[in-house]
């Protein structure tokens, strides 16, 4: 069975534009579907983070139940992508405050998606295409949170940037469904979810392409 990596925020904020911190997290749906989809058809799931962080989870996603336990991460700046099979990003807004701009993030999708290794990437988890070179995504179909998502989430109007207006500057072919609604665009070994509804289609792309 394969060992995937699962690259999480360590950021347990949010920097809105006007400097105000909006706690947030990573998002339970988005983390535990992936991951339970992945331990039950028997492959490995190891965690990591900027600084090997223990990632905190957004309390507005728990709905009244437990956070999901997270294995003990290591250090991002130490990952070999070689060892891996395939990466997933699950979002939250913690990945607009770190992973959005994170260097060692940055090369490992680059490398990711210079090599057709499978790549995954769920809702504001895809902030970490936003660092990588842009001819790497120039054309590539893409999703993620929608404008329209984070209005009616109450942030656009406060973010200092937001997704889908970033994937557009870049030259993707960025697509949304209407809001909060699955959508899972994939594109070769790039697989990309719009919200957290679309964590169950992500993890079954993930699924197929780490067995093709």
């Amino acid at each position: 069975m394969a060992k995937i990596l699962f690259v999480m925020s360590a950021a347990d904020h949010w920097t809105l534009a006007d400097g105000t911190q909006h706690p947030t997290g990573f998002w339970a749906e988005e983390f535990a579907v992936p991951y339970q989809a992945l331990i039950e058809a028997g492959h490995t799931v190891e965690v990591a983070t900027p600084g090997g962080v223990a990632p905190t989870v957004d309390k507005g996603s728990l709905n009244g139940e437990e956070a999901p336990v997270v294995p003990e991460p290591v250090r991002l700046e130490d990952v070999d992508l070689d060892a891996y099979a395939a990466v997933f990003y699950p979002g939250g807004h913690a990945p607009m405050e770190d992973l959005s701009h994170d260097g060692d993030s940055a090369a490992l999708v680059g490398k990711a998606l210079a090599t057709g290794k499978p790549l995954a990437l769920v809702c504001h988890g895809v902030a970490a295409l936003l660092p990588v070179t842009p001819e790497l995504l120039a054309g590539r179909r893409v999703t993620g949170f929608s404008n329209i998502e984070e209005s009616q989430a109450g942030l656009a109007s406060k973010a200092p940037f937001l997704i889908e207006d970033r994937l557009v500057a870049l030259g993707t072919g960025y697509t949304a469904a209407e809001p909060f609604q699955p959508h899972v665009v994939v594109d070769g070994t790039l697989i990309t979810g719009q919200n957290p509804s679309s964590s169950a289609g992500v993890a079954a792309e993930l699924l197929k392409s780490v067995l093709e």
